[in-house]
């Protein structure tokens, strides 16, 4: 195994095809091509799929993928410390979150510091997160309640109580509070598993020996809004994320402990990249 093979396979991988990896690497696609042969042809194994008109990594691909996708990133990292003291922060950085307002300050703190890089902000729930941090598929992540995980960087950014919210009408007299026990009494709509809202609610629940029975289960915080807000039953949110929809009505929840921290986290194995630390830093 060579150096210039794993690095052909990489950029071929990372560009999803062998013209533009050969663009990338300024060479030409013959050579690109003969490299990645030759990786397969030396360890008996197919890296990708060539049969259609794309190029589509394997099972063993996607796999030498991840592996590849580490490896280079530390070289990156080692031009990076060598040419730490003369070299701005440039590259880009990925950021994924169960809800970007809690980092919206952060992100603009870094923009005026770091203007070279690139940023994109992505959303999604906490399994989202953490699987994409974990497969090197985005540099900082926003979390809630993530526990102990000895593989991450981590920053509290402050608890906020988990609250309940509805269309106007659905529920008479529109209370502004709901006693937990009491909010099987509604329809509800609960987020996807992996959704830190919803095991804030269901470890409440079981505490309580009240049993959840969701009339929709939908994905995202937006789809779960916008259900809640043709009437079709009770949503729950963190009130930090709750932001101002005329069309829904806030109440809170008493009883139940329900509680969500808001967290930053990042690969502890990751720290020192240099737009990762350079992040960190915008936090504080």
């Amino acid at each position: 195994m060579r150096y210039a093979q794993l690095r052909a396979f990489h950029h071929v991988a990372l560009a999803g095809g062998f013209s533009r990896a050969a663009e990338l690497l300024k060479q030409t696609q013959p050579s690109v091509s003969d490299q990645v042969r030759r990786l397969e042809e030396a360890h008996d194994v197919l890296l990708f799929d060539r049969s259609g008109r794309r190029v589509r990594m394997t099972e063993a691909g996607e796999g030498l993928f991840n592996l590849t996708k580490s490896f280079f990133e530390v070289e990156e990292g080692i031009a990076a410390y060598l040419d730490r003291n003369r070299a701005a922060v440039t590259g880009r950085l990925r950021i994924v979150a169960d809800s970007a307002v809690h980092v919206t300050g952060a992100i603009g703190r870094f923009r005026v510091a770091y203007p070279k890089v690139a940023i994109s902000l992505w959303s999604g729930n906490t399994e989202d997160v953490l699987s994409r941090l974990r497969s090197y598929d985005a540099e900082v992540g926003v979390v809630g309640n993530t526990g102990h995980a000895p593989d991450l960087d981590q920053m509290d950014l402050g608890l906020s109580p988990i609250v309940a919210i509805a269309a106007h009408g659905l529920i008479p007299g529109e209370p502004k509070t709901i006693a937990f026990q009491d909010i099987v009494r509604w329809p509800l709509v609960i987020r996807e598993p992996g959704s830190r809202t919803r095991a804030r609610l269901e470890a409440a629940a079981a505490e309580a020996g009240v049993t959840l029975s969701p009339v929709i289960e939908v994905e995202g915080r937006e789809a779960m809004r916008e259900i809640v807000a043709s009437g079709a039953g009770l949503g729950f949110v963190s009130e930090a994320e709750l932001g101002h929809d005329p069309r829904l009505r806030k109440i809170a929840i008493i009883g139940g402990e329900l509680m969500m921290a808001e967290t930053v986290v990042s690969l502890r194995a990751r720290r020192d990249v240099p737009v990762i630390r350079a992040f960190w830093g915008a936090l504080t």
